[in-house]
């Protein structure tokens, strides 16, 4: 599975905002952002003027990054969203956040989407009853996730289990905490996802 390995602060950096992609070390003062407000490399605190296309450009790297996902993905992804009825740039959001490693994220099953994806492929989670070790499994109104009942012995799947307890999912989904699962009980809407992208953008720039 093709994933990217480098250093995780610099793409925060380099989109001049938290992703929150680090989990905890995010809300701590040791935030790479907090400490260098400025791009990375050796001109990243020149003055820059960003073209439209650039905009665009920065749009599309920061939902790739968000989410974790490399550019042919990211690229599928806009292709089935352009064949859905409905807006596209909407239709792109429902898609990756009904990824399987986004919900245990937006659960609390998981600090960071890269830690909820690092669980769903060491087979902590189950759908439908079935163990699924596949991070962008898509779910489907009426799914239910859960954490294996081997899984809820390990330390880390207890605390996070402890934490998620005290979070309040989104609309979409509906988590049970003493038995920790979630069932997708409607497709999310733009309004219940808060990721900050301009996803018209987006689809402005693949529309070139």
């Amino acid at each position: 599975m093709a994933r990217y390995t480098g250093a995780v602060c610099r793409l925060c950096r380099r989109e001049g905002q938290k992703l929150y992609l680090k989990g905890d070390r995010c809300y701590t003062t040791k935030c790479g952002v907090d400490r260098r407000t400025y791009a990375p490399g050796q001109h990243g605190q020149g003055r820059k003027k960003v073209s439209e296309y650039g905009l665009q450009l920065r749009e599309k790297q920061k939902a790739r990054r968000i989410y974790g996902i490399l550019e042919g993905q990211f690229r599928h992804y806009f292709g089935k969203a352009e064949r859905q009825q409905g807006v596209t740039g909407e239709n792109l959001l429902r898609l990756l956040e009904r990824r399987l490693d986004n919900v245990v994220y937006r659960l609390g099953l998981g600090a960071s989407r890269n830690e909820a994806r690092q669980l769903v492929r060491h087979g902590h989670f189950t759908v439908n009853g079935r163990k699924v070790n596949i991070p962008s499994y898509l779910l489907r109104v009426g799914d239910v996730v859960a954490v294996r009942e081997k899984s809820k012995e390990s330390p880390r799947v207890k605390e996070l289990m402890e934490r998620a307890a005290d979070r309040t999912p989104p609309a979409w989904l509906e988590f049970d905490a003493d038995q920790a699962n979630a069932r997708v009980v409607a497709i999310p809407i733009r309004d219940q996802i808060d990721a900050p992208v301009q996803e018209h953008l987006i689809v402005e720039l693949y529309s070139r």
